[in-house]
């Protein structure tokens, strides 16, 4: 908790940038191979106090069990509806189940009662959901129909990932299975996480689905979402990164442009996990990518993964991710919970340097649990002892190099670099920054992005909480997201650019 003061200090000139690290070899991780446990009446969620140790404060995070990818995100009747993979029987991955929690805010969240378990067909791997307010599938007028792979684990289905439906009339609290399963056959392990919505122009349901280690998007549709027609199949060579799967596509429209987001492990921007997008055009068939530089990264840190949007929102859109990378997410020192999702993003299409950029910062509901802005001076800064998280905003000068040095009464520090020369930020995750021992990919030297801004000025906002730090410039032009274990959170700071300006807010706690 930040209980006290932060100590600010800011300083002449900083010293020189460490030169680059090499960006390491993707090593393939293969895919968790689940093992078959009795399936149970699907749990009510346990309470907890949520102060552990590493906890997130302003986080979602599951009170206890192994979470990961989201799914089945939805937005009804003034809910938004997070559904998400997670192990109702214990703390690693395993037993893939549809847990459930809901908001009114995207910033405070309520554990419900798990959604979906396995069944005859397999595990309950990734998926979406959507209102179908026309009743096209004959379910009810506004039934939530949830989409998702079936992972067969065992007979006749074992190794086999097929695409199931389910269908709820009370709002997401129970699911009813459709007696048609599965609405989409397949006899190997390489087609998931369908991702569906309504294509107006078609007039018809498009479902995106990932092909796993084959590698790009099968895209499908449906006027009643039970019965499918292969529509087209999505492929691009990306060089160097032969070995990785895609996974978790969403395709979403901006104006005239459409924008396909994958998820992919290995081959990320740095290692193991990372998100990508193509920006083109689709025509209720085919989507066809802009001659662009591929790949371009939604984020540029170790752990943003597997994000999708809500449905049934309309022009918004809201995406949140896991915020975990599968070199190292079973092995994060995080009980009696693991994983927790970034904070909400508003996905806008804009423009930089003449090229398409996709920005994601922070929706506005965090005002909701803000405080008032303080200017940082070179006096220490009260905070709020009951807060727990925060929310930095620093006016970088871009006259000279900046280093940003975030540090705690343990010694522990976690530093950014801000280089004028080339606009880049870099980071450095290692044993001084805290916890790292617990996996030997865990600690990285430099991870660096472009800041994607141009003026002497660059804003840079740095979200804190208790094991994250999600680092987002301007307008959400360039992200990046960070899981950091340090004994306390960090409460000083550091600036060795005098012609910075910094400004702090405390944020409390969801729960």
């Amino acid at each position: 908790m930040v209980t006290a003061l932060m100590a600010v200090t800011i300083i002449g000139c900083g010293g020189d940038d460490p030169e680059p690290t090499p960006t390491p070899t993707p090593t393939p991780t293969p895919t968790p191979t689940p093992t078959p446990t009795p399936d149970p009446t699907p749990p009510a969620p346990t309470p907890s106090s949520y102060n552990e140790q590493y906890r997130p404060q302003i986080h979602f995070t599951p009170a206890r069990n192994w979470m990961n990818d989201p799914n089945g995100m939805v937005y009804a009747d003034g809910t938004y509806h997070l559904f998400y993979q997670y192990n109702p029987q214990g703390n690693d991955w395993g037993n893939m189940s549809w847990g459930h929690a809901t908001s009114t805010d995207l910033m405070h969240w309520k554990e419900q009662s798990v959604a979906m378990t396995r069944d005859e067909l397999g595990a309950i791997f990734s998926g979406s959901a959507v209102i179908d307010k026309d009743n096209t599938a004959g379910f009810g007028a506004n039934a939530m129909v949830a989409l998702y792979t079936s992972a067969g684990e065992t007979g006749d289905v074992a190794g086999k990932q097929q695409q199931s439906i389910a269908y709820s009339t009370d709002g997401g609290k129970t699911f009813t299975r459709y007696t048609g399963n599965p609405v989409i056959k397949n006899n190997d392990d390489n087609l998931r996480d369908p991702k569906v919505f309504w294509h107006e122009g078609s007039k018809q349901w498009v479902m995106a689905l990932a092909k796993g280690w084959t590698r790009g998007v099968e895209f499908y549709g449906s006027t009643n979402l039970t019965n499918w027609n292969h529509l087209s199949t999505f492929v691009v060579d990306l060089p160097g990164r032969p070995s990785f799967q895609w996974e978790c596509p969403d395709l979403i429209q901006f104006g005239n442009k459409w924008v396909l987001l994958v998820s992919v492990n290995p081959g990320g921007p740095i290692q193991g996990s990372g998100m990508m997008y193509f920006v083109g055009d689709f025509d209720g068939k085919e989507f066809k990518a802009d001659a662009l530089d591929y790949p371009l990264w939604l984020d540029y840190g170790m752990d943003c993964y597997a994000g999708v949007t809500w449905s049934n929102t309309g022009d918004r859109k809201v995406m949140i991710g896991w915020m975990n990378n599968w070199t190292y997410a079973g092995a994060v020192p995080c009980s009696p919970w693991r994983s927790a999702m970034t904070l909400p993003r508003e996905l806008k299409l804009t423009q930089f340097d003449g090229k398409p950029l996709l920005c994601c910062p922070v929706v506005t509901e965090i005002d909701k649990i803000a405080s008032q802005w303080q200017t940082v001076s070179t006096e220490a800064l009260p905070l709020d002892a009951q807060k727990s998280a925060y929310q930095l905003r620093i006016n970088v000068s871009m006259d000279q190099n900046t280093t940003i040095t975030l540090s705690n009464a343990h010694d522990e520090k976690f530093v950014i670099d801000i280089r004028t020369s080339d606009r880049m930020l870099a980071v450095h995750r290692n044993s001084s920054t805290g916890k790292t021992n617990f996996n030997g990919s865990f600690s990285i030297p430099s991870m660096q992005a472009p800041l994607n801004v141009e003026g002497s000025t660059v804003q840079v906002d740095l979200y804190v909480d208790q094991s994250s730090i999600e680092i987002i410039t301007q307008d959400g032009a360039m992200s990046m997201t960070n899981l950091v274990f340090p004994q306390s959170i960090y409460d000083q700071l550091t600036i060795s650019n005098a012609n910075s300006t910094a400004q702090v807010r405390s944020l409390s706690r969801i729960w």
